[in-house]
């Protein structure tokens, strides 16, 4: 767990590396000018994480990219999500600097995923719980992750939030029923932005059954 104060660190780090990013497009790596920077010592471990870029004031996504296992320590994996997210994610067009003060962040610190079973496979939603857990299935090479906020905003029962996940990963529905589809969960810490560049405060998810 990371405290609010820490949370509030991650969510400028990644609004820095974003502006940074921006307006120097020739650096090729988005953390490169953070390595210095004073931290908590959390930052330093790899973490998961993704970083969330949503306009203000309707809250619509504007990109979403990040690293689902910790290949990276955080001062190294925030920057490189949050850059990715305004530039990369390949459903929107390249965020731009001036549109960056229309935009709020969201980091989520991630745990690592474990593979989650059940015997019959159809019992499997009875592991998930909807408010805790996010997603990762993994098929023949096709992987969908869904972060836990995303069931809770759209209301979604476990069976439905697997469905989705599925279709994240380009497979049908009921995939996660197959032999031969691995289903991980992870938790997750959220901290936002309450408008843009404004003051950071985290995110509650109530579990849900």
């Amino acid at each position: 767990m990371v405290t609010d104060e820490e949370g509030a660190d991650a969510v400028r780090l990644a609004r820095d590396a974003i502006r940074e990013g921006l307006a120097h497009p020739e650096r090729r790596d988005a953390a490169a000018a953070f390595r210095g920077r004073p931290l908590p010592t959390v930052f330093d471990e790899p973490r998961g994480v993704f970083v969330t870029l949503r306009r203000h004031p309707s809250n619509s996504l504007r990109g979403c990219i990040g690293f689902p296992v910790p290949v990276y320590p955080l001062r190294a994996a925030i920057p490189r999500a949050a850059f990715a997210a305004a530039v990369d994610d390949p459903r929107f067009p390249t965020v731009t600097l001036p549109e960056l003060a229309e935009l709020t962040v969201e980091v989520s610190l991630l745990t690592v995923p474990e593979v989650i079973t059940a015997d019959p496979r159809r019992e499997l939603p009875g592991q998930i719980v909807v408010g805790r857990d996010g997603l990762i299935v993994d098929r023949a090479g096709s992987s969908g992750l869904l972060l836990p906020q995303v069931a809770v905003e759209y209301d979604w029962s476990p069976v439905e939030f697997l469905a989705e996940t599925c279709g994240k990963a380009g497979l049908g529905p009921d995939a996660w029923l197959r032999p031969g589809t691995t289903v991980r969960r992870f938790r997750a810490q959220l901290f936002e932005e309450t408008s843009p560049d404004g003051p950071v405060r985290p995110v509650p998810l109530a579990p849900r059954g």
